[in-house]
């Protein structure tokens, strides 16, 4: 099995990697942020920008970035560092590299997430950011941070497994750490991605939206007051202030707003208005066209216009909050529904995976037991989950069976050609097999009688010796002889049982049986070979045992018997499987199945079927067993086979027998 080993093996080279990386993604962010958080035109890397917040965008990222990359340089190179190790190594460092090796992957994936965030996070605040705009800003660089996160686990994970496949070649193949199922690893990897992608998605919306409410409130709000307002003329400040209590506005929270166009003084507004609304309206009121912003991606905006009013131009117009609070509600709603759903899926799917390959573990736990199985090498443990779990598994197989390789080889092409010649071999198995019990219990009898006997003989002419020592010798010598005669009436049954099997069909012994006794004698001859194939038997009686049939019980035996180990062979050696043997009554007739839960006959095989000896078996087998069986029961019991089969789902044959 060839291993796939990463190229990257120097952890300096890896930290360079990560740091490139963080920086692509900081870039990336650079680029974006403005429009995911829908900055006004003109607000940003310029001296208006300097003037409202100290400090200019690029400036800010370059900063921050910095500080990001650097840290996440020396954090990867440290713990890096930490699980490198050379040939000279002691086994007890190994293990604690193995166990940094299974540990570090998750701890990094939720470090990553988080850190850069909160360093975001007090960087903006020692700018002295508004704390809405912080708030979006951190949710950004957590949602970049869980890309960048995942990318990292990504790279970082092969470079440690590339140490745990080193390592298990000096210590062995030995789990540690923290111990995570599949499905909570799912949850690691997957749920935050999801959960912050979603977040992102909700800014982006709001984001969206707020750029076309904001621009339709403003169109409707600015052709209100082009309207009402003469450019020509010149108002007092009452005037403006009666004009503008005319207009109609869109929401309770929307008012007009006055202030001077010279200096950015306020005559009126109910609210307070920040000093990044002045000096925006004081600097880009022309460049655009009375589009007034609060602050960046903040949800209230203004459409002023320039009024003449005997104190001089003044800024009049309608401040106006594009969403109301209530607005994002459903959509937090929503996102939070769909992550709760999104949680669910994933637990749903990560359980199933996890069961899955639990129950592959154990299945291959049975296999090694049974020493069927062997493989070329044993594999290197890359997990603490049930993968690791599985593969040890599979090396146990792998190690049991090794030496068996040569021998399965040598006698995987004795098989029986011909089908008669196999169920013979069969019987004599089973006889040998079901003889074996009682004739060794009654070879524990006769040395039993044997002892007493020559205590017997000890005692005569021992004056000691009492009329009722005499009975109580008599007595145990009728106990071992009943148990004699149990098992050889055991014997007997068997003998019976078989006796017939080994003669030809054509010769006539046509007597009276219940159902009962055809059944007895079935689950004797088939009781070895079903045990063997680990196929259980079960007998469904729907109809009075004690019925009784006419015919040649012995050949009816040898058909069913033959049923049965067809429905063993449908399932192609595979153990812990069932095969129905039912009888019932309908109309006239005695219906004997035996359905298995098989792959079920060909379509060519069923053509052919009761017509001609066919196969499913290869050189494997003859033919003779249907055909034959359908002969018998058409000439010795005037009766008929029917079949039902279904691809995949299995195949009953019915024995239909006139009563």
């Amino acid at each position: 099995m060839k291993l796939n080993v990463p190229k990257i093996r120097s952890y300096k080279t890896l930290a360079l990697l990560d740091a490139f990386i963080a920086t692509l993604i900081m870039i990336i962010l650079y680029f974006t942020l403005p429009a995911i958080l829908n900055y006004p035109q003109n607000s940003i890397d310029n001296n208006f920008q300097v003037e409202v917040v100290g400090i200019k965008y690029t400036h800010q990222f370059i900063i921050l970035s910095a500080i990001i990359v650097a840290l996440v340089y020396i954090g990867f190179r440290f713990v890096y560092s930490r699980i490198n190790f050379n040939s000279n190594a002691s086994k007890t460092t190994l293990l604690k590299i193995r166990e940094k090796c299974f540990n570090y992957p998750y701890i990094m994936i939720l470090l990553l997430s988080f850190i850069p965030a909160i360093i975001c996070g007090i960087l903006l605040v020692v700018f002295k950011t508004d704390f809405e705009l912080l708030l979006k800003l951190c949710i950004v660089i957590l949602s970049f941070g869980t890309v960048y996160s995942i990318i990292s686990y990504m790279i970082g994970k092969n470079f440690f497994e590339s140490k745990l496949i080193e390592s298990s070649a000096i210590v062995g193949n030995k789990k540690g750490g923290i111990r995570l199922e599949i499905f909570k690893k799912l949850l690691i990897e997957i749920v935050p991605l999801f959960l912050y992608s979603f977040i992102l998605l909700l800014l982006l919306s709001t984001t969206i939206m707020t750029t076309e409410k904001g621009d339709l409130l403003y169109n409707i709000y600015r052709n209100e007051l082009l309207k009402e307002f003469d450019s020509s003329k010149v108002y007092t400040l009452s005037e403006v202030q009666q004009k503008l209590n005319t207009l109609s506005l869109n929401s309770e929270r929307d008012h007009y707003v006055i202030l001077s166009a010279e200096d950015g003084s306020v005559y009126y507004s109910p609210e307070t208005i920040n000093d990044f609304f002045i000096k925006y309206a004081l600097t880009y009121y022309d460049e655009m066209n009375g589009h007034i912003f609060e602050y960046y991606g903040q949800n209230s905006q203004a459409a002023v216009i320039k009024v003449h009013t005997d104190q001089g131009d003044y800024f009049a117009g309608i401040r106006f909050f594009v969403f109301a609070n209530g607005v994002i509600t459903p959509f937090i709603i929503v996102t939070a529904i769909l992550i709760i759903f999104n949680l669910i899926f994933v637990v749903y799917i990560g359980k199933g995976l996890s069961n899955d390959i639990k129950n592959v573990n154990d299945g291959m736990d049975n296999i090694s037991n049974s020493e069927n199985i062997v493989f070329e090498k044993n594999l290197p443990i890359t997990s603490n989950d049930e993968m690791a779990d599985l593969i040890l598994a599979f090396n146990k197989i792998q190690d049991i069976t090794r030496n068996y390789v040569d021998q399965i080889h040598d006698n995987q092409n004795m098989l029986m050609e011909r089908e008669r010649l196999a169920s013979l071999g069969q019987l004599i198995g089973g006889i040998a097999h079901n003889l074996k019990t009682p004739i060794m219990s009654i070879s524990g009898a006769a040395e039993g009688l044997t002892d007493l006997v020559k205590e017997y003989e000890a005692s005569v002419g021992d004056p000691e010796v009492t009329v009722q020592d005499h009975h109580d010798i008599a007595k145990d010598m009728k106990d071992w002889i009943e148990k004699i005669r149990s098992y050889t009436e055991y014997m007997s049954d068997i003998i019976t049982a078989v006796k017939g099997q080994a003669v030809t069909m054509s010769e006539e012994q046509a007597v009276s049986f219940t159902l009962d006794e055809l059944v007895k004698r079935v689950n004797i001859l088939m009781k070895h070979e079903l045990k063997n194939a680990l196929v259980e038997l079960n007998v469904s009686m729907q109809v009075n045992e004690q019925t009784v049939l006419k015919g040649n019980i012995n050949s009816l035996v040898q058909v069913i018997n033959n049923m049965i180990s067809n429905a063993i062979q449908a399932y192609d050696g595979k153990p812990d499987n069932k095969i129905d043997l039912i009888l019932k009554k309908e109309n006239n007739n005695i219906i004997i199945s035996v359905k298995d839960y098989g792959c079920g006959l060909p379509d060519e095989v069923q053509k052919k079927l009761f017509k001609e000896m066919i196969t499913t078996k290869g050189k494997n087998g003859t033919g003779l067993g249907l055909f034959m069986s359908y002969s018998t029961i058409r000439a010795h019991f005037n009766g008929n086979m029917t079949f039902e089969t279904e691809q995949g789902k299995g195949t009953t044959f019915n024995i239909i027998l006139p009563f």
